[in-house]
């Protein structure tokens, strides 16, 4: 089964996917060092050797994807300095970067799911119920979602901002 294409959206072939969304958070994220270095930041893990180490790459590597998701606003740079040592910069989540949270632990459930031979070597709880914590589809009434129930449909909010002269 699929999500329910509404409208002109019902027939794949007659249009396309420019402006997708799951293309332009892949074109962010979607490297394995990025997602990871994500991990580290929402495990606590704030200045670059720790990154680099923790990832398990390179310092080039680690630079480079620490400047592409400082850049595109995942993670901000607040200098910080030991005694005795030049000034360095720490990486800390911005609101963004926070905000993606959800996504991350929807993959982290699923490789969980589907990817470990045995129990998850981890688990996410409530700090103060020790509750499970998962993530699924849901209406803004709380009410679950299946994939058959999704339907996807034009915004015309965006198709007016695309139709707007720039000014």
């Amino acid at each position: 089964m699929a999500a329910v294409m509404e409208g002109p959206l019902a027939d794949l072939n007659r249009w396309n996917t420019e402006g997708c969304s799951i293309a332009r958070a892949m074109d962010l994220i979607g490297t394995r060092s990025a997602m990871l270095i994500l991990r580290e930041a929402y495990y606590g893990t704030r200045r670059f050797d720790g990154f680099a180490r923790r990832v398990g790459i390179t310092d080039a590597a680690a630079a480079a994807r620490l400047r592409k998701l400082t850049a595109a606003g995942l993670l901000e740079k607040r200098p910080y300095q030991e005694e005795g040592k030049r000034t360095r910069n720490e990486y800390v989540l911005t609101t963004m970067g926070r905000d993606l949270l959800p996504a991350v632990v929807a993959l982290w459930q699923w490789g969980d799911t589907y990817l470990q031979p045995g129990p998850p070597p981890l688990l996410r709880v409530d700090a103060e119920t020790g509750e499970p914590v998962t993530v699924d589809l849901r209406t803004t009434d709380g009410k679950p979602v299946d994939l058959e129930q999704l339907t996807v449909r034009v915004n015309e909010d965006y198709l007016r901002a695309r139709k707007r002269p720039e000014g």
